[in-house]
């Protein structure tokens, strides 16, 4: 049996809500009737975490992941329930926490040194790899209040990693970082990882989730609803998050049980996920709450785009889709007009505009010669999802001759959204798969 790194038994933490600052002192000077309104942010958290695994942490905002990581690394007390903490911890919790704005950073790494346990030596010896990880050049002798949040966070995780933690704690700071500077990090913390550390990291990004950690875990309204393989838990996020307020305690109460249906899923070893799980994770589906937000229409000349959506092949309409499966983009287009030399068009976008591909119906040369007025007309494009996981967005077209001149009839610019779900297997970087195969080969250097 592993040795459990973290260990977390009933953990809860109420805060006390006051109408006005006063009520708080009269609360400590008279405690025996409360004037405040309780609120729990955490209740009855159970998890064991071993030593030597990554887990994610997953949930929507305020659903009491930060208060979690506070209580592990003793910037919090629970209110009630047991904290097992085994080993040199070291975080990397909200922006700002830990540093004294008025000193340097130099003075801040001295500081944060001690705090973590390092002696004046220590930290002398690790100042110049600090620095260097950093890379904030002279800044490192200015007050950090004027740090950038770039800065701010280069510095904090440099002094969080370089004490050599037995467990790493991140809370999402690495997103304000560059995309240079991310690398660095996810560098050292895969570093920590090959030592045998624990890493408890908590992030919005599936991807980052999905890549990074051996087991993750659920959150909501401070309860821990799911615990299990990366890529299984970031399903039911996704499924949470887009879940319409009327129907959140439905979706709340089939997350859940799926603890019953596995005793084994706090494992983080895909053995513990049954079959079911996979097939659920393999799956397809709707959100009705992805939906673009910058969708822009063309002007209407005699033609009009509607209905635009996704299906698979069994005819089921999805907007979460899986890598390496087939389906179909539909839209309708109606005609007031009598138009000439018709095609229909698709393309997919990446979430920063970038267009990827798509299709026209016909050539020039065998467009449709001519559709009348009062006509409707169903387009589909059948295409294989080759896309990495992220978000994407699609367009809608139809062109036809305008006074001998090919134009747009009527056009849909990120008329549907949809997301390309994680996978764990995939060894394609970028944002298409282009199906490489990889092929290493070692020979002697007396050979070559």
């Amino acid at each position: 049996m592993s040795e459990i790194a973290i260990s977390l038994n009933n953990v809860s933490k109420c805060f006390k809500r006051y109408d006005h600052p006063g009520d708080r002192l009269k609360d400590l000077l008279f405690p025996n009737k409360s004037r405040g309104d309780e609120f729990w942010a955490l209740r009855n958290i159970n998890l064991d975490i071993p030593r030597g695994e990554t887990w994610g942490l997953v949930g929507r905002n305020g659903s009491g992941k930060s208060t979690l990581l506070q209580i592990l690394v003793g910037t919090l007390t629970a209110t009630s329930g047991r904290v097992k903490v085994g080993g040199r911890i070291s975080a990397l919790l909200e922006l700002g926490s830990g540093f004294n704005p008025e000193f340097t950073g130099r003075q801040n790494v001295f500081f944060n040194g001690k705090i973590l346990g390092l002696n004046q030596k220590e930290i002398e010896q690790k100042f110049d790899e600090i620095a260097k990880f950093a890379d904030i050049g002279d800044f490192i002798d200015q007050p950090v209040k004027t740090y950038s949040s770039g800065m701010f966070v280069r510095l904090a995780f440099a002094v969080a990693t370089s004490v050599e933690p037995d467990i790493l704690v991140v809370d999402e700071a690495l997103a304000v970082g560059d995309e240079v500077f991310q690398r660095k990090c996810f560098a050292r913390i895969k570093s920590i990882q090959e030592n045998g550390g624990t890493v408890i990291f908590v992030s919005h990004s599936a991807t980052s989730i999905v890549e990074l950690c051996n087991a993750a875990a659920l959150m909501d309204q401070g309860e821990l609803l799911l615990q299990g393989t990366p890529k299984f838990i970031v399903s039911k996020y996704h499924k949470l998050i887009y879940t319409p307020p009327d129907q959140l305690e439905g979706v709340r109460q089939e997350i859940q049980e799926f603890n019953s249906h596995d005793p084994n899923q706090s494992t983080s070893t895909a053995s513990s996920q049954n079959p079911s799980q996979l097939k659920e994770v393999s799956q397809d589906f709707y959100d009705p709450n992805l939906v673009p937000q910058s969708t822009v229409n063309y002007f209407s000349r005699g033609a009009q785009i509607e209905s635009p959506y996704i299906k698979n092949l069994a005819g089921e309409p999805v907007n979460l889709l899986c890598f390496g499966q087939d389906y179909i983009y539909c839209y309708t287009v109606k005609f007031t007009e009598a138009v000439f030399a018709v095609r229909f068009g698709m393309l997919i976008k990446t979430n920063s505009g970038f267009e990827l591909g798509g299709a026209v119906s016909h050539s020039p040369q065998n467009a449709i010669e001519i559709i009348p007025p009062g006509k409707a007309v169903q387009v589909e494009f059948k295409f294989r999802c080759r896309l990495l996981p992220g978000v994407y967005f699609l367009n809608s077209g139809v062109v036809g001759l305008v006074d001998g001149i090919e134009t747009f009839l009527h056009r849909c610019l990120d008329i549907v959204t949809f997301r390309v779900q994680p996978e764990t297997e995939l060894l394609a970087t970028g944002t298409v798969n282009f199906d490489i195969e990889p092929k290493v080969t070692f020979s002697s250097l007396l050979e070559v």
